[in-house]
C-alpha cells in the first residue's frame, strides 16, 4: 500500500439525496487539519450541484469512516438502482424486479462487489493498523433483511473501533443481535454551526432570495418523494396544503430533495401545484445543497418526507412535520424513529398526508424556546459522541463554529 492514501469518508455522497450531499461537509468540517478521499460505490463528480468528487472505495485506507445515513439496511439492488439514471433505472426494475436471484446478480456486476450491503465494509478495506468508524449510522428495517444480509453487516460492525447509531429502533434491532450500540444524532444536527454563514450568505442571492421575494410575509417549505404519486395522497396534500397556507397567510414552496430514482419526482410537484390555488405555491428550481439549505433556514417552517429535510429544520430551530408514505404499512419509519429518540413530544412525528394540516399547526405552535433548546442539546450530544471516537483516531473533537464557511 502507498503511504499517501487518504483517510476515507464512505457514504452514498455518490447521488443526489440531500442528507448523503451533507454528510462528507459535515464530516471534513467537523474533523479539521485533516485532507480526505471521499468514496463511494461509483466514481461521480456532484460538485456542480454542492457535492463532492467522489471515487469508488478500491485504495486500502488508514482510516475509513461511514459518514452516516440508513447504510446498514441499504443493499446492493438498491443502491445499484440509486445509480442509475430514471430512464435506466426504471429498464432495471422492469426486467430484474421481480427476480431476487436476477436482481443480486445484475447489482454485483453494476456496482463490482459481490457485497449484498455494499454500503458497509470492514476491515478488508483498511490498511494494517487502520481504523474503522460507523458514525451515526441507521437501520430502523433490520428485521426485514434476510440473514445473509445481517449476517453481512454484523460482521463488519463486529470490526469496528467505534459504532454509533442514530435512533433507538436500531438500537434496539442491534442488541436484540448482541451489539451494542450507543446513540448519537445525525450529522446534520451540527449544518448551523459548521455552515451557517456560508448558508446565510447563499439566502442573499440566487433561488433562495427569489422565493423570499415572492412570499414578503413568509412561507413553508414543502418537499415530499415519488412515493406520494397517487392521487389519494395528492389530493390529501393539497388540502391540507392550502388550509394551512390560507390559516397562515405563508405561502408554499415545493423543493426536491433528491434527483436520484426513487426520491423526487418533478412531475409530481407540478401535479401538486395544479390542485393548489392558484398563486399558493411555487415550484423551487434549484438542486444545489447549499440553495437547498437556504430555502428552509429562510422558512417559517418545513413539511417534508425528506429525513434530513426535517433535521435541517430542527438545526434551524423551526417547526417540521415529516410525511409518512402510504406504503409504510408495518415498516419502521426512519423519520419518527429520529424524532421520538431525540425531540420533545411536542413535535409532530411522522404524519400522513392527511393529517398534515392539523399537524402543521401543532408544530407551529411548538414555542420558540423549546425548538431552540432541542438544537442546542443535540448539538451538544453529537459533539460528545464525536469526541470519543476522533480522541481514538488522534484528533481533537473538532468543534469549530464557523469551520468550512
Amino acid at each position: 500500500m502507498k503511504a499517501n492514501h487518504p483517510p476515507s469518508l464512505f457514504g452514498a455522497f455518490d447521488r443526489h439525496n440531500f442528507g448523503d450531499l451533507l454528510f462528507p461537509h459535515l464530516l471534513a468540517a467537523l474533523l479539521p487539519g485533516q485532507a480526505f478521499g471521499f468514496a463511494g460505490l461509483a466514481a461521480r463528480d456532484l460538485r456542480a450541484v454542492g457535492g463532492h468528487r467522489v471515487k469508488p472505495l478500491t485504495a486500502l485506507a488508514p482510516l475509513l469512516i461511514h459518514a452516516g445515513g440508513e447504510l446498514l439496511t441499504c443493499s446492493a439492488w438498491q443502491a445499484a438502482v440509486m445509480l442509475l439514471e430514471p430512464a435506466a433505472a426504471a429498464d432495471a426494475i422492469a426486467r430484474y424486479g421481480d427476480d431476487p436471484s436476477a436482481a443480486a446478480a445484475w447489482a454485483a456486476r453494476q456496482l463490482g462487489t459481490s457485497r449484498g450491503m455494499p454500503y458497509v465494509v470492514g476491515r478488508d478495506a483498511l490498511a494494517a493498523g487502520g481504523k474503522l468508524v460507523f458514525n451515526a449510522v441507521g437501520g430502523v428495517e433490520w428485521d426485514f433483511l434476510a440473514a445473509a444480509q445481517r449476517a453481512e453487516v454484523k460482521a463488519a460492525l463486529g470490526q469496528a473501533d467505534w459504532l454509533s447509531v442514530r435512533d433507538h429502533v436500531t438500537q434496539a434491532a442491534l442488541r436484540a443481535e448482541g451489539i451494542d450500540a450507543p446513540l448519537c444524532p445525525d450529522p446534520a444536527v451540527m449544518v448551523v454551526d459548521c455552515f451557517g454563514e456560508l448558508i446565510r450568505r447563499r439566502r442573499q442571492q440566487g433561488a433562495a432570495m427569489a422565493i423570499q421575494d415572492a412570499f414578503p410575509h413568509g412561507y413553508l417549505a414543502c418537499q415530499f418523494s415519488a412515493d406520494f404519486a397517487d392521487d389519494a395522497s395528492l389530493d390529501a396534500l393539497a388540502h391540507g396544503l392550502s388550509r394551512a397556507a390560507a390559516a397562515t397567510g405563508l405561502g408554499l414552496v415545493l423543493f426536491r430533495a433528491g434527483a436520484a430514482p426513487w426520491h423526487d419526482d418533478p412531475a409530481l410537484y407540478e401535479n401538486l401545484q395544479r390542485r393548489l390555488p392558484p398563486g399558493t405555491a411555487r415550484l423551487f428550481p434549484s438542486l444545489h445543497l447549499w440553495d437547498i439549505c437556504a430555502l428552509i433556514a429562510a422558512s417559517r417552517g418545513v413539511v417534508s418526507s425528506s429525513l434530513h429535510g426535517r433535521i435541517v429544520a430542527l438545526a434551524y430551530g423551526l417547526p417540521r412535520v415529516s410525511l409518512m408514505p402510504p406504503q409504510q404499512g408495518r415498516r419502521p419509519d426512519k423519520r419518527a424513529a429520529f424524532a421520538e429518540t431525540w425531540e420533545p413530544d411536542a413535535i409532530p412525528r411522522s404524519v400522513a398526508p392527511a393529517q398534515v394540516e392539523p399537524a402543521l399547526r401543532q408544530a407551529l405552535a411548538v414555542p420558540a424556546d423549546v425548538l431552540r433548546e432541542n438544537a442546542a442539546s443535540l448539538r451538544a450530544r453529537y459533539l460528545h459522541s464525536q469526541a470519543q471516537w476522533a480522541g481514538l483516531l488522534g484528533h481533537e473533537s473538532g468543534r469549530s463554529a464557523g469551520l468550512a464557511q
